[in-house]
């Protein structure tokens, strides 16, 4: 539900009701991964999608008829069907399941503000139950960072440990599944929650203000990340040449040092560096790879890099730290103008953030990953 919380605030606000179909499990091939939802509002509109299509329009049946008649929540199962593979099987061959939930935003005043935040791009997660009692089944709780939890799951001590999940998770900006026992009381038959997390836009840090720094920008927006262009030349530095990204005059390892200091990078960060130049590259490459950032990549023929790597090992870097170095930066494409060069840079963040291979699909590999940031959280009671 928070991947849409900007289209959903307007409802929330006009107190028009709506229903969620979240994704809450997904096995084998499936398109969408837990998080992922669809919505149908009391207007008839209907927002996002929670497979590649081959299930959203029995999803959709199943949200009208919930708008019109029980608001009880309701779990869905979705699976490969060889008699109906085009109706509501998925032809993937995967499983999803799916919480179907009514909401009114008048009886829920918790609502409206975790949409905004999500909005906003604050920091908030969600913890629903989707598998458990039918006491609890779609009861929810809002978690922040510092600030008490609203909402409830029903019961005090489940408020409790949901909270502490939550914030574990909301901290890692993961969404996924929290599995519930029975141990300690938490609950008298097991539980599963869903931790929707929403957190500020990953960081896309490019050093050199270069054509290509330009359309790397363009494309990292479009990912998702918050885009900046540094370099110390304040006459190529200029937002008129990079419109898709806030521009930064200061020599680039200082700047770096800077953000991470001020506790604004964090193990999503990624770092390009296009600007050609060791009185550059070399103190900011010395800073970057000794921080835990996400992808470090740097721009430059393999002659440059060999030379790059052995200054950086004069320098102090290890072996280890030297292996997190992606140098030449990109993937193969046979990229030859700035766009197509951007495009092979941002294909190898996405596929080093997702485990791909780089591979062609044609050749086997799969074609579906389990991302790091969704999924099953790697927490239990």
């Amino acid at each position: 539900m928070l991947e849409l919380a900007a289209q959903l605030l307007g409802r929330a606000r006009g107190r028009t009701p709506f229903v969620t179909a979240t994704v809450t499990s997904v096995a084998g091939s499936a398109p969408r991964q837990p998080g992922s939802s669809l919505v149908v509002d009391a207007d008839g509109a209907v927002l996002g999608n929670v497979s590649g299509g081959c299930v959203d329009a029995a999803v959709h049946d199943a949200c009208q008829d919930m708008l019109a008649g029980n608001h009880e929540p309701q779990a869905l199962r979705f699976g490969y069907s060889d008699a109906d593979a085009l109706g509501v099987g998925l032809t993937c061959g995967g499983i999803i399941e799916v919480l179907l939930r009514h909401h009114d935003p008048g009886a829920e005043p918790e609502l409206e503000p975790a949409l905004a935040d999500a909005a906003s791009g604050q920091a908030v997660a969600v913890a629903t139950v989707v598998r458990g009692p039918s006491t609890h089944l779609g009861r929810a709780l809002v978690v922040r960072t510092g600030r008490p939890a609203e909402g409830s799951l029903g019961d005090a001590r489940l408020d409790q440990v949901a909270e502490t999940h939550a914030a574990a998770a909301l901290d890692a900006g993961r969404t996924g599944t929290v599995e519930i026992g029975v141990a300690d009381s938490y609950c008298r038959e097991p539980m599963t929650l869903l931790v929707e997390s929403s957190t500020p836009p990953p960081r896309m840090l490019v050093f050199g203000a270069i054509d290509h720094a330009a359309a790397l920008t363009l494309l990292g927006t479009f990912l998702g990340y918050r885009a900046t262009v540094c370099d110390a030349r304040a006459t190529f530095a200029t937002p008129e040449r990079f419109p898709d990204a806030e521009v930064v005059v200061d020599w680039p390892h200082r700047y770096l040092q800077a953000q991470a200091d001020a506790g604004l990078l964090d193990g999503r960060t990624v770092v390009c560096v296009l600007t050609h130049d060791p009185k550059f590259d070399l103190p900011l490459l010395t800073a970057a790879l000794r921080l835990p950032l996400a992808y470090v990549g740097a721009m430059g023929s393999r002659r440059t890099h060999e030379n790059r790597l052995a200054r950086l090992r004069d320098a102090g870097l290890t072996d280890h730290e030297l292996d997190r170095l992606r140098s030449p930066i990109g993937l193969d494409l046979g990229a030859r103008t700035p766009q197509e060069t951007a495009l092979s840079i941002a294909a190898e963040i996405v596929a080093h953030r997702h485990g791909g291979s780089g591979a062609p699909l044609s050749t086997g590999v799969p074609i579906h990953h389990s991302a790091p940031s969704t999924g099953a959280l790697a927490l239990s009671s």
